[in-house]
């Protein structure tokens, strides 16, 4: 090990041993990840860790989800971030942000402490259970839920994690909570996905849809006259499945083309993710010629 990263190992335990470690504990499928912001505020946590990503104030700050992953196995490694690369990208924000107490979410008390011995936190201060929160009959209704439907809750809104879930099936979650100090009401989002290796299977949408989704949004930016063209494919990419836009575009006279054509990625990319929750990873635009008015 080099002097930079002997370093780099001491910063990074006294930022850490700063941080006060909570855990919330309970069997899969019994409604962790939906009570979490809940836990989370009674407790004034800052950060919540859950199936391998890292949350503050319903936002993902870092990491990729665990449930991504192909196999149940993949998932649990990735859960405990067995990955170097996972786990560093997780440090640098303890680095840069200095949080001051953590909520790790975990079937049991062995898994718990495993995520934070392998991102070098300090040992759990506190410990709440699903059962300290949650009725025996609300914890039965979620593991139904988990088994008929396949589904599974991170606690952040759709749109924070349709870029990390391309290609599957979310569903918006809203509930209204009064909890934490002071009884100080607020509106935490949910997020319902299917995992990847859920017998349910992955929803698809036609290119054909996704045609009509870019001409719509084409029809709102000046300077396009028409869409001559447009090929949709998906592709691998490195945080997970998209699509592969190229357009052939005929455009109005008279106007910046890079500019323009800068402009049409920017609102084209925003629409189809927006609507489809698919990833763009990449888009191509061909300018096929200009169009002039007959006067």
């Amino acid at each position: 090990m080099s002097l930079l990263n002997n370093i780099e190992n001491i910063v990074n335990e006294k930022i850490n041993e700063k941080i006060k470690v909570y855990a919330f504990v309970g069997p899969s499928g019994t409604g962790k990840s939906y009570r979490a912001q809940m836990v989370a505020n009674s407790k004034g946590i800052e950060y919540i860790i859950d199936d391998g990503l890292l949350i503050c104030e319903n936002e993902v700050v870092a990491g990729i989800s665990a449930k991504k992953a192909p196999t149940k196995i993949e998932t649990v490694k990735n859960a405990l971030f067995q990955d170097e690369s996972k786990k560093k990208e997780i440090q640098e924000v303890f680095r840069k942000k200095r949080p001051k107490s953590i909520l790790i979410l975990g079937t049991s008390d062995g898994m718990v402490q495993k995520i934070a011995a392998n991102l070098g936190l300090p040992e759990i201060g506190e410990t709440i259970y699903i059962t300290d929160v949650a009725t025996e009959e609300e914890m039965e209704t979620a593991r139904r839920i988990r088994v008929t439907q396949g589904k599974h809750v991170i606690p952040v809104p759709t749109f924070e994690i349709k870029k990390d879930f391309s290609g599957f099936l979310l569903d918006p979650l809203q509930i209204f909570k009064s909890t934490g100090s002071g009884n100080d009401p607020y509106i935490a989002e949910k997020s319902l996905i299917r995992p990847a290796f859920s017998y349910m299977g992955n929803f698809t949408i036609s290119d054909t849809a996704i045609k009509q989704i870019i001409e719509i949004a084409l029809e709102k930016v000046k300077g396009i006259y028409k869409l001559h063209r447009a090929i949709i494919r998906k592709q691998e990419g490195g945080y997970g499945d998209g699509i592969y836009i190229y357009l052939e575009l005929i455009l109005d006279f008279g106007y910046n083309i890079l500019e323009l054509t800068e402009n049409v990625k920017n609102r084209i990319k925003k629409e189809v993710e927006n609507l489809t929750a698919m990833n763009v990873l990449k888009m191509e635009i061909f300018i096929k010629s200009i169009h002039f008015e007959e006067k």
